[in-house]
């Protein structure tokens, strides 16, 4: 059921690849809760065709942009204020991948320049992204800006590698820029740490279908599917929240501060 929270509200979109995305829910729940974006995804993953899917049913516009060109990111903040007709009130960045875990290295055997590539596509992209918008003064006052993050971040998951050091730069890139954005105008920075959900990033890691299965049976409410999480994002681009920022909002079924639960022991029960 749409409310209208987002109405007459305009952001950019980062992440959309297929309908397995998070972004993309994000991107449909915002659109029926009243607000105009723009999508945008690296040229690579562009050429897949999908998005276009998305743009249509969204009725926005898609902007390539390789999130770790500084150059592509000032492009894409300036157009994105043109179509839209002015400053921006939510961005989401929903960007990550590993060429270590995509190529089966292990975390004591990582490939330093894939490190690199990962620590700069999956966090640092943040940092560019929130710096360009600062700079061009594209954010409106009490804007919110929402980056997918996971428990990783703070918990060892081994099979998750060098991922979770990126997600652990992402959550402090948040926590400073989002001081220094709430100081500027009043904008948020936030992000979400969601439930282990089955999108074409997540599939990538080993073990990753049975961590879902471990996850579901540890987490009092279940594991948070990809719409719920969608609408914890609108609800964070609206004016509901505007005083919720520099946080690490777990969105994951109470499994972040589960120690054990029941289902668990009971496998131990003889």
């Amino acid at each position: 059921m749409s409310t209208g929270i987002l109405k007459g509200k305009k952001g950019i979109i980062f992440g959309a690849l297929n309908n397995m995305s998070i972004a993309w829910k994000v991107a449909e729940k915002a659109h029926a809760e009243g607000a105009e974006f723009v999508l945008t995804n690296a040229p690579i993953a562009l050429r897949m065709g999908e998005i276009n899917e998305l743009a249509k049913k969204t009725n926005s516009q898609v902007i390539p942009a390789d999130a770790t060109s500084e150059e592509d990111l000032k492009n894409l903040i300036e157009k994105s204020q043109e179509i839209l007709g002015g400053k921006l009130d939510f961005i989401l960045h929903s960007i990550g991948m590993s060429p270590n875990v995509r190529k089966g290295k292990t975390y004591t055997d990582t490939n330093y320049d894939w490190y690199h590539k990962t620590m700069d596509i999956s966090a640092i992209s943040l940092h560019k992204t929130l710096s360009a918008a600062y700079n061009m003064d594209a954010m409106k006052d009490w804007g919110s800006v929402v980056a997918l993050t996971y428990i990783a971040a703070q918990r060892v998951f081994p099979d998750y590698n060098d991922m979770a050091d990126a997600k652990a730069l992402l959550e402090s890139i948040t926590r400073n820029f989002g001081y220094q954005f709430g100081i500027k105008n009043k904008v948020r920075v936030n992000t979400i740490s969601q439930s282990p959900t089955m999108t074409t990033a997540g599939s990538g890691v080993k073990g990753f279908t049975e961590f879902v299965s471990f996850a579901e049976e540890m987490s009092p409410l279940g594991n948070a599917s990809a719409e719920a999480c969608a609408n914890y994002t609108v609800s964070l681009f609206s004016d509901l929240t505007q005083y919720v920022t520099m946080q690490n909002l777990f969105h994951d079924g109470g499994f972040s501060f589960t120690g054990v639960s029941l289902d668990v022991i009971n496998r131990y029960v003889k």
